[in-house]
């Protein structure tokens, strides 16, 4: 087994026994922030256990990357991109705080969606911790020629992709992101 495999357990395991002994979010966001996305949740047609849920999946992510900021509901931005969770017993990943508008790959962007579902859209330059799991897909929809590298836990190069391209690809191997 991995050793994210392993600390993935051990963080559920601990959220499941701490979880239900705090009284809110182990999020550093204040208490009103906490309640605003909330009521995004639900107005996105959550539902309260849906959305308290949900936010324990942010404030796991927020744990493992104290540069992470929750903006909305299930989105985070990251030093170089953002992180889009998807709502508990969805498949389509949509942001909530506009949940009508589907979640695209923009110009110059490298977004991956893992086999949790969640979205990554990277767009600055840099090499970023990553954490997803299973299998999914990707588009490097950076600027024709810019070759997205991806690399093992020790550093050491896996892949590499250049742009313009799409495809699949196994997450779980993948510990750091390079978009360009």
């Amino acid at each position: 087994m991995s050793a994210r495999k392993v600390l993935a357990m051990a963080a559920a395991a601990a959220a499941l026994v701490v979880g239900p002994a705090l009284s809110g979010s182990a999020s550093a966001e204040p208490a009103a922030a906490q309640s605003a996305y909330a009521r995004q949740a639900r107005a996105a047609g959550l539902t309260g256990a849906q959305a308290a849920e949900l936010q324990q999946q942010v404030d796991r992510y927020l744990t493992t990357h104290p540069d992470a900021r929750q903006v909305s509901a299930n989105r985070l931005t990251t030093e170089g991109g953002a992180v889009t969770i998807p709502a508990p017993g969805e498949s389509r990943v949509r942001d909530l705080a506009s949940p009508e508008a589907a979640v695209a790959c923009g110009e110059g962007h490298l977004c991956i969606v893992d086999g949790r579902g969640r979205h990554y859209d990277y767009y600055r330059c840099g090499r970023y911790s990553f954490d997803g799991i299973g299998d999914g897909t990707f588009n490097n929809n950076q600027t024709t020629g810019t070759v997205a590298r991806f690399y093992n836990s020790d550093g050491s190069l896996r892949w590499s992709n250049r742009a313009k391209d799409t495809g699949t690809a196994s997450w779980t191997p993948v510990f750091f992101v390079q978009p360009c």
